[in-house]
């Protein structure tokens, strides 16, 4: 197997456009190699288990339980290799070693304020560990891309789709 850096993207239905570096924080990958060692030691040996025995049972073409299995293996497979590959060929940062902790870059948590005076946190991070419910974005949002290098105090407008804000930098951590 030869290695070829960068690859060329493969699944169009992830997005990739054009090969580039992908980031992940520390917190970040160690999270996704959890979920591919569950993948591996857990899910596929049960999965396959399981088609195993449908497979024993005769008559595969009518076999809901085997064609369930061998579809579900697949998917097991896929995100298998998806992460293998994330994993392999990412950039690992951890925020904490920043040197440069006065302006916003990759891996920084923000505290921002709006026109209204509401606050928000935001860890600024890769494509791969985006939770807007947790207060992850990533460093290509919109708002991502407006936070880089800016200081405690600047303000920066970010389109979204209910329309421009503007938002003001309180302040920056990298823990």
């Amino acid at each position: 197997m030869s290695q070829e850096v960068p690859e060329p993207p493969e699944d169009e239905e992830e997005g990739e456009q054009a090969p580039f570096r992908r980031y992940l924080t520390r917190t970040g990958a160690e999270r996704m190699h959890r979920e591919l060692l569950q993948l591996l030691n857990e899910a596929r040996p049960k999965v396959t288990a399981e088609v195993s025995a449908a497979a024993a049972q005769g008559d595969r073409s009518e076999n809901a339980e085997y064609i369930y299995g061998k579809k579900r293996l697949r998917e097991i497979d896929r995100r298998i290799r998806f992460l293998s590959k994330r994993l392999d060929t990412a950039t690992i940062v951890d925020p904490s070693e920043q040197e440069d902790r006065s302006k916003v870059y990759f891996g920084a948590t923000v505290t921002l304020e709006d026109e209204g005076g509401i606050r928000s946190k935001y860890q600024i991070v890769g494509s791969d560990e985006i939770d807007a419910s947790g207060g992850r974005i990533s460093v290509e949002s919109p708002m991502g891309r407006a936070l880089l290098r800016k200081a405690p105090g600047d303000t920066v407008e970010v389109r979204r789709p209910r329309g421009e804000i503007e938002l003001t930098l309180v302040d920056i951590r990298y823990d």
